[in-house]
């Protein structure tokens, strides 16, 4: 226990001192003591765990009277508490034996040793702990040789895997997640048995899954995650619109790219150029729609027609059954899947200001991200078509960039309120309101006008009798 934060050396001692008083023995375990030897520590926001052999709610009561300014919320149906103390997060659960019945999401419970807590462990770099009792306070318990798997990159089940994966399902999802994050492989009778026991993931809550999913989409190489997602069956389980993005057809010697492999590159680059969870998301999604869209045409090859749209409309269903938000998230990814192909159409000379005001329009302050999209989308290997294509992306945004220094597009709001064009026509609220707010809307647009209210004004009022007999 060398090198620990001060912080964190001060509070094991508070809770090294708290559990003595109530003689009940206490470890950090888990995946601070996996962190430390990885040299993953932080100083800062951090949840560390802790097991006693005994009342967890009890030491955690404790220990929250210990320190200055705590917060204790305790679970008592779980049989766990949490101590808040700053950034930290200081979580404390008696050891327990915990299993699964065969249909069941709710484990069945019961007291148990510390030996018994590690056997319930995923993984045995999750099994590692430290003591922090008097008698051998900083002794490693390393029952499953948790050590020497770190050492060697090693995912792999504290006992037999089937038996791990059977009593808790989502272990086989938390594998290939540390598999994913840390860079590691995963034992290779552990992946047989995940590839074995897969189905078994759908007695596994949604929102379980896509916690774990989540963390694999914001590892460094998510693609290594869904490798492993697909290689085993489990992404077709629950995300089958990705998992038969695979594959490749040929007619005629003519053959597609796999977009399976295409999309993992693609999430890949963008995460390159900087992108947050949800652009990621867009990443996955953005050619989603390609397998129910694919067409052979002669003299043409294989096309993807509206797959754009169709993803687009996916996009809503996906994440309602997957468990994840259907508000401004879910239209942010919607929004760049419907628009990832508009870009590239922009590349010509000829292209009007018109085109480019409508995707500014279009996109808003997601402009940006779908630009990193589209370059991300660029997968080619041949450094001749990856240069040319990032150039033509270059010119798009040079020309996104006049236009909208020019007309000020970007967080577009109409000049002309409904209260004003009621008022200086004379109308009731009304449709033709509307069609008079699209008709200047459609102006800007087209460059008929400018983007300024007494340019709009006059348009309505220029136009005011076809707008009055039209409405």
């Amino acid at each position: 226990m060398k090198n620990i934060p001060p912080l964190h050396q001060k509070i094991f001692e508070t809770i090294s001192e708290a559990a003595q008083k109530l003689d009940c023995p206490v470890y950090v375990v888990g995946g601070y003591v996996r962190d430390y030897y990885l040299n993953r520590l932080k100083e800062g926001e951090m949840d560390i765990d802790f097991v006693t052999v005994g009342s967890g709610i009890e030491l955690a009561k404790k220990v929250s009277g210990r320190i200055n300014g705590s917060s204790l919320a305790v679970y008592k149906q779980f049989g766990t508490a949490q101590v808040k103390s700053g950034e930290l997060e200081l979580e404390f659960v008696g050891a327990r034996k915990e299993s699964y019945r065969k249909n069941s999401r709710k484990p069945i419970v019961e007291d148990g040793t510390l030996e018994d807590d590690q056997l319930r462990r995923d993984l045995t770099i999750n099994a590692l702990s430290w003591s922090l009792n008097k008698e051998d306070y900083g002794t490693l318990k390393d029952p499953f040789g948790g050590m020497e798997d770190l050492e060697n990159k090693l995912v792999k089940t504290p006992i037999d895997p089937h038996r791990t994966f059977d009593d808790d399902p989502l272990r086989m999802m938390r594998a290939i997640r540390f598999a994913s994050q840390l860079d590691f492989r995963i034992e290779e009778k552990t992946f047989e048995a995940i590839t074995e026991m897969s189905p078994r993931i759908s007695i596994i809550s949604k929102e379980r899954i896509i916690d774990e999913l989540n963390k694999i989409i914001m590892s460094a190489n998510p693609s290594l995650g869904f490798t492993m997602l697909f290689k085993t069956g489990l992404l077709k389980e629950f995300f089958p619109e990705m998992h038969n993005l695979q594959g490749v057809k040929e007619v005629k010697g003519v053959r597609h790219k796999d977009n399976f492999w295409h999309t993992l590159k693609v999430l890949d680059n963008v995460i390159e150029l900087g992108a947050d969870l949800w652009l990621r998301w867009a990443a996955i999604m953005h050619d989603i729609a390609k397998p129910p869209t694919k067409r052979f045409q002669e003299g043409i090859g294989w096309t993807f027609h509206g797959h754009d749209a169709l993803g687009a409309k996916w996009t809503k269903r996906i994440f309602r059954r997957l468990g994840l938000p259907l508000d401004e998230r879910m239209r942010y990814v919607r929004k760049l899947v419907r628009l990832h192909l508009r870009p590239i159409a922009l590349v010509s000379d000829e292209v009007s200001d018109s085109a480019i005001r409508r995707l500014i329009y279009e996109a808003g302050d997601d402009i940006d991200d779908l630009m990193k999209l589209c370059r991300a989308d660029i997968t080619t290997k041949n450094e001749y078509k990856q240069e040319r294509y990032q150039k033509n992306f270059d010119y798009v945004e040079q020309r996104i960039k006049e236009v909208e220094e020019k007309d000020r597009i970007r967080k577009w709001k109409n000049p002309l309120s409904g209260e004003e064009i009621m008022e200086a026509l004379n109308i009731e609220p009304s449709k033709t309101v509307g069609l008079i707010k699209d008709a200047v809307k459609e102006a800007i647009l087209n460059g008929e006008i400018p983007n300024e209210h007494d340019a709009a004004y006059e348009y309505m009022m220029t136009h005011k009798d076809d707008f009055l007999n039209n409405g």
